[in-house]
């Protein structure tokens, strides 16, 4: 399948540190790609690297092919959508003026009634239509992360990108959130702090330590208990569960593990 997202050997210096050393990887549609890691591992610096936030120090970054610097803005905002820790927007501004913000990159290409059918439509799919006059400022955190993800889908992207996403979320909210992210189907990029968030939601996971790639692969590859417990310092158990016919990943600190490396 046609690669839609490819990272050749990206690096990311600030300050004479090392942010993000050589990393390569790429995405086909419709994969789901967590990236996980301890603080400061580089997670969000190579997330920002590839939807072009940030410039690699090397290294290079292919949309569809296409050098991502080589591409306007305007092109990549048909193409991907973030949404973030860093989108603060005016509490005042109604539900529905913050979803049609979505639509700024199609201005000119649809009429002014398909651009409302597909913000309504936005918004009944993350369950935000009946808050539709609210303002931001009124909003709960659960229904603010549900509303960008309404304007992300609103742009009509190929590639999303979430920079922990369930920050600030209880632990039913987070599953609910990513479980709604699943089902939209598109190709998905997420910083995830939460490792039993994981895998039922990627289908791939990137791991990051001390701005290296350690590990690029499916969850339960990925997660394999000597990497999680050299990387994050604590044991994955997987065990049956007692009354359902699947199994149940636990986390737990690791007796006598040494700190992360």
């Amino acid at each position: 399948m046609t690669e839609l997202l490819e990272a050749r050997s990206l690096t990311a210096v600030a300050g004479g540190k090392l942010l993000v050393d050589g990393v390569s990887l790429s995405l086909t549609p419709g994969e789901r790609l967590a990236i996980v890691g301890p603080n400061g591992a580089g997670k969000t610096t190579l997330l920002r690297m590839l939807c072009g936030a940030l410039r690699p120090a090397s290294g290079e970054v292919r949309l569809a092919g296409r050098r991502l610097d080589r591409i306007t803005q305007g092109e990549r905002a048909l193409s991907m959508a973030v949404a973030g820790q860093a989108d603060q927007p005016d509490p005042r501004v109604t539900l529905i003026d913050y979803v049609e913000l979505g639509r700024v990159p199609h201005i000119g290409i649809r009429r002014k009634r398909e651009d409302r059918d597909i913000v309504v439509d936005a918004l009944r799919r993350t369950g935000l239509l009946p808050l539709l006059c609210r303002t931001i400022g009124s909003l709960s955190g659960g229904e603010r992360e549900r509303a960008q993800l309404a304007r992300a889908m609103a742009q009509e992207p190929k590639i999303l990108f979430l920079d922990e996403p369930t920050n600030h979320l209880d632990p039913r909210a987070r599953g609910d959130l990513l479980d709604l992210v699943a089902d939209f189907g598109m190709t998905v990029v997420a910083v995830l702090h939460d490792l039993s968030l994981v895998a039922p939601f990627a289908t791939t996971v990137a791991v990051m330590n001390n701005a290296r790639l350690h590990a690029l692969a499916p969850p339960r590859e990925a997660l394999d208990a000597q990497l999680v417990r050299q990387v994050f310092g604590i044991d994955v158990l997987r065990l049956p569960h007692p009354t359902e016919d699947r199994e149940l990943t636990v986390f737990d600190l690791a007796n006598g593990a040494s700190s992360p490396s």
